[in-house]
């Protein structure tokens, strides 16, 4: 598993700065985007168990063998809606303005190796403290053979919309490599009892798994779309050192495939997703409307506000953009901060009635700004040009002749403002276009 960031420490209270509350309490132009400059407020759960550890995955999760005593899968719930109490204090303190929760995503791991009371437990926990907006979005990712009928239809019924499936390939041997253990004839059984609960579904793919041939994609990608399913997440296997995986292919046991293959498979999904009638909204992702669009991620990737509950988990509050005052706040855009990566030691911070906190860092606007443009381009909706700096401005005339940003988009055609929008070339070629619009 990675390291966690360098950063400062937490206080042990868990007190965010000063500056960010007074940066944003009672401000008086919102820019029109709504109370509280129209921040969305949304919360991540994770969920740090699984049944196996895939030899490809570096996220945060442990077996039961791994995690030994004083870390209860029983007791998670109640730990985690410890860090719930913590949270609505801890936002309070500062004076920042209590927002309903707009969406929840429990991640993990698998969350629904919980018992599915456990997690509408830690719902309902979420519920009473912010309370959540009409309309929320409740989403819990799970592996095929971690539900039942009657497991969706528990959490449906306690207000759960969606639930995003680890699919990650229909083929065998794939699966095998990936050390995932679902049947893949399990797939549209699964799909169909969330439907059947009233649960939207997302089905998520990997590609480019060593000996994973384009006919193996194509395969996997017909069977995705043979479910009938609305959303699907298709992401490049990244294989981190320290994983299984990485070590297999320093000896030589497994071989990953070259940039070309990759590039292939992606344009391939989009092909076949697009023909199935499921657009691009985001580099790696795919839905029938913008209602089937996964709104938490989205909220990510516009900058919105989150609390990460777990061990582990990610924060993220920004101060409104210019209003950061006092020596401290002068001149930052917001504050992350992430917790103890081991369920133990976050257990126990909180049964002591401190923070979980591991470190944090202060974000200058220089770094608010990188991650405006990284996020906002990766987006189908692109990035208003307005937002970028001159030089940045000045790059997308080149970015248009090479094929990589859309050139009507640039022009503002159709009477919309302006904006940088990929092309599919530009979307293989991603992280270079941000590099040229930041330089």
């Amino acid at each position: 598993m990675p390291a966690l960031p360098d950063g400062v420490p937490v206080p042990d209270d868990g007190a965010l700065p000063r500056w960010v509350g007074t940066a944003r309490s009672g401000a008086d132009d919102d820019g029109g985007r709504g109370g509280d400059s129209g921040r969305r407020f949304g919360v991540y759960v994770h969920v740090p168990f699984c049944s196996v550890r895939c030899g490809y995955c570096d996220f945060n999760t442990y077996t039961a063998a791994e995690l030994g005593g004083g870390a209860s899968q029983v007791a998670y719930a109640s730990t985690a809606l410890r860090e719930v109490e913590l949270a609505t204090k801890t936002l309070a303190d500062v004076g920042l303005p209590e927002r309903a929760v707009s969406t929840v995503f429990f991640g993990g791991g698998t969350p629904t190796m919980l018992p599915a009371g456990d997690l509408v437990r830690i719902l309902d926990g979420v519920r009473d403290a912010w309370g959540l907006e009409p309309g929320a979005e409740v989403t819990t990712e799970a592996n095929p053979d971690s539900v039942t009928p009657s497991s969706l239809e528990e959490l449906a019924a306690a207000g759960f919309t969606r639930v995003s499936f680890g699919m990650q390939s229909a083929v065998p041997h794939v699966l095998a490599t990936l050390e995932r253990t679902h049947d893949p004839a399990r797939i549209p059984d699964v799909v169909r009892w969330a439907r059947d609960a009233g649960l939207r579904v997302s089905l998520d793919l990997i590609y480019g798994t060593p000996g994973e041939t384009l006919g193996d994609w194509r395969e996997s990608l017909e069977a995705a779309v043979a479910t009938g399913v609305d959303h699907v997440s298709a992401y490049a296997l990244v294989v981190e050192a320290g994983t299984k995986m990485a070590a297999q292919v320093r000896r030589g046991e497994l071989t990953l495939p070259d940039e070309d293959d990759q590039a292939a498979k992606y344009e391939l999904a989009d092909e076949l997703l697009t023909a199935a009638g499921l657009s691009w909204y985001e580099v790696s992702n795919w839905a029938r409307t913008a209602d089937d669009a996964c709104r938490h991620n989205l909220a990510y990737w516009r900058g919105h506000d989150w609390w990460g509950i777990g061990p582990g988990a990610h924060s993220y509050v920004a101060a409104e953009a210019g209003r950061a005052t006092g020596d401290e706040g002068a001149g930052r855009a917001g504050v992350r901060w992430w917790n103890v990566k081991h369920p133990r030691r976050y257990a126990a911070a909180l049964e002591a009635g401190g923070s979980p906190g591991a470190g944090r860092e202060l974000l200058t606007a220089d770094e608010a700004y990188l991650e405006r443009v990284m996020l906002g381009v990766r987006l189908a909706d692109g990035l208003d040009l307005d937002v970028l700096r001159p030089a940045g401005r000045r790059a997308v005339a080149g970015l248009v002749a090479r094929g990589l940003l859309d050139g009507a988009a640039a022009l503002g055609a159709g009477g919309v403002a302006p904006r940088a929008v990929l092309t599919l070339r530009g979307r293989l070629l991603a992280d270079a276009v941000v590099r040229e619009l930041t330089a």
